[in-house]
């Protein structure tokens, strides 16, 4: 049993409509994927601030969770507000950069929460 304490909580993104897409796209993951991201999340969870190779900035009040599975590399966004982890959305990285539908997901996420 792990009797650290947690620096932060961790939340999924959850839209109007009461969907949590994150929990959502992990479910479609092989277990063992899922497990995979779900320990690097913890490991962020347990250990910020993290930087590369498990935690990468990504612009103001943005950072993604970098996870090696079985098809590639899983990228988690999240943003931290106080001791909170909002897990804002994830995908399957297919090349070497970050597709822009992806990042405009996260941010449009990350706005609902901070509005503007």
């Amino acid at each position: 049993m792990d009797d650290r304490v947690p620096i932060l909580r961790v939340f999924f993104y959850r839209s109007e409509n009461g969907n949590e897409p994150v929990r959502e796209w992990l479910k479609e993951l092989r277990k063992e994927d899922r497990r995979t991201v779900g320990e690097d999340i913890k490991t962020a969870q347990f250990g910020w601030p993290l930087g590369m190779p498990l935690i990468r900035k990504i612009e103001k009040d943005l950072w993604e969770v970098r996870s090696n599975i079985t098809d590639g590399i899983a990228r988690t966004f999240f943003t931290v507000n106080g001791d909170t982890m909002v897990l804002l959305h994830g995908f399957v990285k297919k090349s070497q950069e970050t597709p822009q539908n992806e990042l405009k997901t996260a941010r449009r996420r990350l706005r609902n929460i901070f509005g503007g």
